[in-house]
């Protein structure tokens, strides 16, 4: 009977480096160790971090630079709203190196998509407040992040109001003044037409006759009593995501 042998293998040392370029430590264009500083820091053959190296780049994370070595691409793994969240309470990072966002709006309205009434389980005509922002990388818009919250989400966290950015994710402050835990739902994904606002957000300009393809995901915060937001994040065209 065979049994793995001891230490990382391949798929430990690409599973390293992932995680860094997914939580904004590594940005693009930043350098990856050499490959005998990757060999005495997990201790494997030069082999095992040429084939772990391998598995990066077709996965379009890392490219060669020549003299430079290996660097992270520049067209990394772009992350969604609540992945952002997840990086927040790993590393305090709200965004990676070279991000940022532009474009933030609040607006309250009155809610008549029925895909967001079902989402936080209200009426169509129900007023929410609904919070957009455009998210970049080295200046290049990635994706359009849009998030609906009813109005018990913003009696408990008035923040929500503001025409300012969130400094802090509205479920920790949720939880400070209630004592209720806020849980993620599943995220789903799928692929729709962008509208003009969208690509106007991303900077994309095509006629108006021309329809383009975006993924979108999408994700349903709770707590004990029910909804509390409906986060949406539209990725541009060409824009890779992890979807673990």
């Amino acid at each position: 009977m065979a049994y793995k042998t001891p230490g990382k293998g391949y798929a430990d040392v690409a599973d390293h480096f992932r995680k860094l370029i997914k939580t904004g430590n590594l940005a693009p264009g930043d350098p990856l160790p050499s490959v005998a500083e990757i060999r005495a820091e997990f201790d494997v053959a030069a082999k095992t971090v040429s084939r772990a190296l391998g598995v990066l780049k077709s996965e379009g994370l890392v490219a060669s630079r020549g003299s430079l070595g290996t660097v992270v691409a520049k067209s990394p793994l772009v992350i969604t709203g609540a992945d952002r969240v997840d990086r927040m309470t790993l590393n305090g990072l709200r965004y990676a190196r070279g991000e940022d966002s532009t474009g933030h709006r609040v607006m309250r309205r009155s809610v008549h998509d029925l895909e967001v009434c079902q989402a936080l389980d209200m009426d169509p005509g129900e007023e929410v407040i609904i919070r957009i922002r455009t998210f970049r990388q080295d200046g290049r818009p990635t994706s359009v992040g849009v998030s609906v919250y009813p109005p018990r989400t913003t009696a408990a966290v008035p923040e929500l109001t503001d025409e300012v950015p969130m400094g802090d994710f509205f479920g920790d402050l949720y939880m400070e003044r209630t004592g209720r835990d806020v849980l993620k739902g599943q995220r789903t994904a799928e692929s729709r037409q962008a509208s003009q606002d969208e690509l106007d957000a991303m900077d994309i300009d095509v006629p108006s006759h021309v329809a383009v393809s975006v993924l979108v995901t999408k994700v349903t915060f709770h707590d004990e009593d029910g909804p509390l937001a409906h986060w949406e994040d539209v990725y541009a065209p060409g824009t890779k995501m992890p979807i673990s």
